[in-house]
């Protein structure tokens, strides 16, 4: 059995702005849609799960060693080696003919397969196969064997009781991922539900080698997928959450752009700067556009360091664009319609002086996680903010006793009824674990009358339709499967159990 596994403390992630980009902020987040995160929706995914859960089997072992690792890496490894698989044999073959010189690539291949497919139990792919990416199409034939591993390891019950790790593991990231694209949309003062039918999907991995973030772009979706890190890896999720948003803005001022496209023979000569920015002027630009984003939302004592760094890395139109942006900030245009003035503003002969004597970075920076140290004492959840941490970590462990105690300690110390909602949540929870669905009923009840947030609610409302449907209570279960449908901000995980629930008691 694989026992359900809890997460560490989490490092708070603080920015700190000038007051001009304070206020900038403050005005755009009144504009903000206030589910925000569902912008950079934050899940789990049960395809990503079962084909990660797969290759444990097959011989994926990269930094299995590493403390760093989430502890139901090992518990679904020592599970499924247990179970002698029919299937282990094949899927050893595939993976040992399918190597990759370095363990990222190798992750990575799988990464894009589980992205590139519908998920269980059939594992069919997305899209035709001569729109697969490169790397999914040298994979012919995994679908096949994820289609037997699913079905003879069990995969939807070891998903199910997976989901508590999962839950502890979202919880952690929902609030620095929530202010980070809540930052970014101020910032570009985007305002709205989607772009223009483009999704950002950010997928939580607990079973991938640790302190890696990977990103893919497929048709309409931007997928970000983050391993286990002793920090969350807020940097770089709003570093690919700012490319989502900027690519298509600089696409669209293309040939303005190509006016100046004399510079890019100067990338050329960086060494250290990836192949695809070399022959792609409109990605370097909008890249360029990105660090130099990031200097502006940095420490004043960084900002210059960062777009020096960017510079050297080959990203030459990084220091024009951190001198444009502080007049943006002084005007009321969004972004898409300032850029072309700022591409406009590039000045061929003083950007040629610029580049002339620039001493490129001769190896590539990573962008990966960093393996840190614990966070000193100052740095860690105060209050209520760390009792309620301290009771997802001891219910995550199934430690029930203490965590109920944690819970209702939380509700003495704040009389803020968004705590108080998820507080009286994890108790509810404890309630139905405790097979007592009454009292169970009674707190999710009075989870829902203490306003909680969009993950909270939604989850509140699939698990009083699961309370209703036990009790045979099939039209009150639809009615609570609907209402969760509908909470802005309720996680992908959520909507699923929703709408798998619905279609039990509809009898579709």
């Amino acid at each position: 059995m694989i026992p359900a596994i809890g997460l560490g403390s989490v490092s708070g992630l603080h920015w700190k702005l000038t007051r001009s980009l304070a206020a900038i902020i403050l005005a755009f987040a009144f504009l903000t849609p206030a589910g925000a995160a569902e912008q950079g929706q934050l899940d789990a995914s049960p395809a990503l799960f079962s084909v990660l859960a797969a290759i444990q089997v097959a011989g994926y072992d990269a930094d299995l060693d590493s403390s760093a690792n989430h502890p139901l890496r090992q518990a679904l490894r020592k599970h499924l080696e247990s179970r002698n698989l029919p299937v282990a044999g094949d899927l050893r073959r595939f993976f040992r003919d399918h190597r990759q010189p370095d363990a990222t690539a190798e992750l990575s291949q799988y990464i894009s397969f589980a992205l590139s497919v519908g998920g269980p139990p059939d594992f069919k792919f997305r899209f035709k196969n001569y729109l697969l990416p490169p790397d999914v199409q040298r994979l012919e034939g995994f679908e096949k064997l994820m289609v037997r591993f699913h079905q003879e390891a069990g995969v939807d019950e070891l998903w199910k009781r997976a989901q508590p790790a999962f839950e502890q593991a979202i919880a952690r990231y929902h609030e620095p991922v929530t202010r980070a694209v809540m930052e970014v949309n101020a910032y570009l003062r985007y305002v709205g539900s989607s772009a223009l039918g483009r999704r950002f999907q950010i997928y939580l991995d607990l079973l991938g080698a640790p302190n890696q973030i990977q990103s893919r772009s497929y048709a309409d979706d931007y997928f970000v997928v983050v391993t286990p890190s002793p920090e969350p890896q807020i940097d770089d999720i709003r570093y690919f959450y700012l490319h989502y948003l900027a690519d298509p803005m600089m696409g669209r001022q293309s040939e303005a752009l190509m006016k100046r496209k004399a510079l890019a023979d100067y990338a050329i000569a960086a060494p250290a700067l990836e192949e695809h920015y070399k022959s792609d002027f409109v990605l370097l630009a909008s890249t360029s556009l990105i660090r130099a984003i990031e200097a502006r939302l940095a420490h004043p004592s960084r900002r210059q360091a960062m777009v020096e760094q960017a510079l050297k890395d080959g990203f030459i139109l990084t220091p024009h664009f951190a001198e444009q942006l502080p007049a943006y900030e002084k005007q009321e245009q969004a972004m898409r319609y300032y850029l072309l003035d700022m591409i406009n503003a590039i000045d061929l002969r003083r950007e040629e002086r610029r580049l002339e004597n620039v001493g490129f970075a001769q190896t590539r920076a990573v962008r990966k996680a960093k393996v840190v140290t614990p966070e000193p004492k100052a740095a860690e959840p105060a209050g209520v903010h760390q009792t309620l941490e301290q009771a997802e970590k001891l219910y995550g462990g199934r430690e029930l006793a203490k965590a109920k105690q944690a819970y209702l300690r939380a509700l003495k110390e704040t009389d803020e009824k968004p705590l108080h909602a998820k507080s009286y949540y994890g108790l509810a929870r404890i309630a139905a674990l405790e097979k007592d669905p009454e009292l169970a009923e009674r707190l999710f009840r009075k989870t829902l009358e203490c306003d909680p947030d969009g993950y909270t609610k939604a989850w509140t409302h699939v698990y009083l339709g699961r309370l209703a449907e036990a009790a045979g209570e099939r039209e009150r279960a639809a009615g609570e499967y609907k209402a969760a449908l509908a909470v802005d901000g309720a996680s992908a995980a959520a909507r699923q159990g929703a709408e798998k629930g619905l279609t039990g008691v509809s009898g579709k």
